[in-house]
């Protein structure tokens, strides 16, 4: 038994065989017709509800703080209907192309200029915008397990200290994103991982060492179909539909 297997099947006990499972079959995504069918974009429906949970509304100012690809980005700009401004943010110089290709092409000419690509580190945003944003997204680097599982189905050299590493820095990444909010503005961590060190680890010890500046947000309709976690909402590929893996939470500063 691999350490990665052995690490998971102690978090998940019977229902490991049956996730392990749908993690290793192909990832079943959709196509999103984006503008009123101006363009369409190929991404996870989870993913779609993982953004679609930040509540946008139309003239606010929204910051989406780990944005490549981009498909939530353009979930998030749809949402403003013209209105407000998007600073889609990426640090990789890769991904941040990647992130400007999909702008350029699935956003129509009169929208682009409520939309803003930067490559700042995001530990450092909430020093550098203050209160700044009513809204954040911030769909954080994480362990993405179903693809590792595609790119090395065995995983051997797969080690716990791996998704510790990757929970400090996401607690990093969620104290910079709640500095950028402000006061009363919501924002939504996200993962796809499977890891509740990466999860709900990571909330909990933002409430530990933050409790007087955030609490949880109501739940929203939409998400009452997710499986329930302490903090937040989660959505595995043996649910159903192969959607997935998706963890979120909520979050409203106070």
């Amino acid at each position: 038994m691999s350490m990665f297997d052995h690490y998971f099947r102690e978090i998940y006990g019977d229902r490991w065989s049956r996730l392990l499972s749908a993690l290793s079959k192909p990832h079943q995504k959709g196509v999103r017709n984006c503008f009123g069918g101006y363009s369409s974009y190929v991404m996870d429906s989870a993913s779609i509800r993982a953004a679609e949970a930040l509540g946008v509304i139309p003239g606010e100012s929204i910051l989406d703080m780990c944005a490549a690809p981009g498909g939530k980005s353009l979930v998030l700009l749809e949402a403003l209907e013209g209105r407000g401004e998007l600073i889609a943010n990426e640090l990789s110089s890769d991904r941040r192309r990647r992130l400007k290709e999909v702008i350029e092409k699935c956003v129509p000419a009169e929208l682009q200029s409520t939309i803003r690509v930067t490559g700042f580190d995001g530990n450092r945003f909430g020093l550098q915008r203050k209160e700044t944003f009513d809204r954040v997204l911030l769909d954080a680097p994480c362990s993405s397990e179903r693809h590792l599982l595609a790119e090395d189905p065995e995983m051997a050299d797969w080690k716990e200290s791996r998704t510790l590493q990757l929970a400090r820095r996401q607690y990093s990444l969620i104290c910079s994103a709640l500095l950028t909010l402000k006061k009363g503005g919501t924002l939504v961590y996200s993962t796809c991982s499977i890891s509740p060190s990466e999860n709900d680890g990571v909330i909990e010890r933002l409430f530990e060492r933050k409790q007087a500046s955030v609490v949880l947000a109501p739940t929203l309709p939409d998400l009452e179909t997710w499986e329930r976690t302490r903090f937040g909402y989660q959505i595995f590929p043996d649910q159903g539909e192969g959607a997935g893996p998706i963890y979120l939470s909520r979050l409203v500063k106070i």
